[in-house]
C-alpha cells in the first residue's frame, strides 16, 4: 500500500514536470534554470536546450560548496547561497538572463529559496 502512493507522487512530480517543459525552452542566450530537490540536497544548472549542454551547475553535495555552506543552518539557508552562488557562475560565464523551471516542484521553501538567491545575484527570470 505505502508503496502505491509513492508511485502515484512520483508519477504526479513527474506530470506536473512535463506540463511544465512544454512552455518551457532554454537557449544559449536565456537558459533554462533548471531545479532538482531531493530530500538530502539540491542541485540546479543552467542548460541550453538547443545544444543539449548544461552550462552552469551547483549541487549541495560538491565538496567545494559543502565547505562553504557546513556552517549554516536549515534548507532553505543552504538553497539560498546556493541560488547566490549559480547566479556569480552565470555572470562569470556572461549569462544574465535564464528561464526558470521548477522541476514539478511546487514554488515555495526550498525551490523559492533558490529562486530568491538566484535573483538577488544578479540573475534575471
Amino acid at each position: 500500500m505505502r508503496k502505491l502512493s509513492k508511485h502515484k507522487a512520483l508519477l504526479g512530480r513527474l506530470r506536473r514536470q512535463k506540463r511544465v517543459r512544454k512552455r518551457i525552452h532554454g537557449t544559449s542566450a536565456r537558459p533554462r534554470l533548471s531545479v532538482f530537490r531531493s530530500l538530502r540536497g539540491i542541485l540546479a544548472q543552467l542548460v541550453d536546450d538547443e545544444r543539449g549542454e548544461t552550462l552552469v551547475a551547483v549541487s549541495t553535495h560538491a565538496n567545494e560548496i559543502k565547505s562553504r555552506l557546513s556552517e549554516l543552518k536549515g534548507k532553505k539557508e543552504v538553497s539560498k547561497i546556493l541560488g547566490k552562488m549559480l547566479a556569480e557562475r552565470a555572470k562569470a560565464r556572461g549569462i544574465t538572463q535564464a528561464v526558470f523551471d521548477r522541476g514539478g516542484n511546487l514554488f515555495h521553501g526550498r525551490i523559492k529559496a533558490l529562486a530568491d538567491g538566484a535573483r538577488e545575484g544578479g540573475l534575471n527570470f
